[in-house]
């Protein structure tokens, strides 16, 4: 299903992505809806799965994860499927993605230091090899989503 996008949503989409604990009052006001309007038509958003949730965004660094890296997985002959089944209950992944290409696995991890980076990868060589590239900062992070024009 590709549910149809008016204008208004994507403005509504827009206020919500910036501050998801905005009122509807204040989002009304901003897109020329009243209150219960801009509910219902959230309410919508969320029924048709465009809005998929509300989370809260946390400083990894002032946790304690001092190290951010991306790693890449090239997983031995099957290792693949063991890998997935493991991998959501590795805490120190906050995005893993399975990609085309010569490797397989694409993750985001937080680590405390390097230390904890060398315990992590000796976890993860039994599924295939790594790469591990370090993060030192981060020029976009969960970028808006915007209609295509």
């Amino acid at each position: 299903m590709n549910p149809k996008i008016d204008e208004l949503n994507w403005k509504i989409l827009k206020q919500l992505q910036d501050n998801a604990r905005e009122s509807f009052a204040n989002i009304g006001r901003n897109v020329g809806l009243t209150a219960p309007a801009v509910a219902e038509r959230v309410k919508k958003m969320e029924d048709l799965g465009i809005i998929l949730g509300y989370k809260a965004k946390v400083s990894h660094a002032l946790t304690g994860h001092q190290l951010k890296a991306i790693i890449t997985l090239r997983a031995f002959m099957g290792k693949l499927k063991p890998f997935l089944a493991v991998v959501p209950n590795l805490q120190e992944v906050v995005n893993c993605y399975r990609i085309t290409g010569n490797e397989n696995i694409v993750m985001e991890v937080v680590l405390k230091d390097q230390f904890h980076l060398e315990r992590f990868i000796d976890q993860l060589i039994q599924y295939g090899e790594t790469r591990t590239h370090i993060v030192l900062s981060q020029v976009i992070s969960n970028a808006p989503m915007h209609k295509i024009l």
